[in-house]
């Protein structure tokens, strides 16, 4: 199994960004997601959708107003005002987006784009479309990303410290059950504390990398067996 294989891989030493306090996790559909606290090292596969109408002029989930007609994306964990190359894998169209929002809540999907990015990337007709997805860096506001498009704030995201999270938890035993599940499988398998306002979460994790290219073939592996992992950096 690649996880096996490669979760003993030595550490690399890689620049690191400085790390914010770990946002609040929140619940949708009964289902509890831990945002992270920082974007590094992160890249994804799935499918992308697009949301309009029905959300223009609302509050997205950072307090802006949601302009449909805008270059913006809604992600479940990324931290807000991470910037991200969208790639569209149906059609070769790439265009850079600010997370501004949580979602899509649809299983299989990683990225809702704004109705104004998902026409720059052939999206709006489908509906839908396999993307790929790699965070550049992080802006401070909706202008930067067009007054300052290639002035992120730099991220290495091929070397570094990657585990999967794969559930998080109020009750510390389902924390550990899954985590003894997962390691008579996998390798390093663990669970991390979150101390929020509302209470203490155990998050498990399983897997450690030290480039992308070993955590996506394991979280391929994870995929196929049902689950949705989250690639962190840590």
């Amino acid at each position: 199994m690649v996880l096996a294989a490669v979760a003993g891989c030595s550490t690399v030493d890689s620049p690191r960004p400085a790390r914010e306090p770990s946002p609040r996790p929140y619940k949708v559909a009964g289902k509890w997601y831990q945002p992270q606290s920082h974007a590094q090292g992160f890249r994804q596969k799935g499918v992308a959708s697009w949301y309009g109408k029905k959300f223009h002029g609302r509050k997205t989930s950072n307090g802006e107003t949601y302009d449909m007609y805008g270059i913006s994306a809604a992600h479940k964990t990324l931290p807000f005002n991470t910037v991200v190359r969208v790639h569209n894998l149906d059609n070769g169209q790439s265009i850079d987006v600010r997370i501004n929002d949580r979602g899509p809540f649809v299983r299989g999907r990683i990225i809702d784009l704004s109705y104004g990015a998902a026409k720059q990337v052939g999206l709006v007709g489908p509906g839908t479309a396999p993307v790929e997805i790699v965070a550049l860096g992080a802006i401070r506001g909706p202008k930067e990303l067009e007054q300052e498009k290639r002035k992120y704030i730099p991220v290495d995201y091929q070397q570094g410290v990657f585990t999967f999270q794969i559930g998080a938890f109020r009750d510390r035993n389902n924390a550990e059950n899954l985590r003894a599940k997962m390691d008579d499988k996998y390798q390093n398998a663990h669970i991390t504390t979150y101390e929020s306002p509302d209470g203490v979460f155990y998050r498990v994790r399983v897997g450690r990398f030290t480039t992308l290219d070993q955590a996506r073939r394991g979280e391929e592996i994870l995929i196929r067996e049902g689950f949705d992992p989250i690639i962190v950096a840590e």
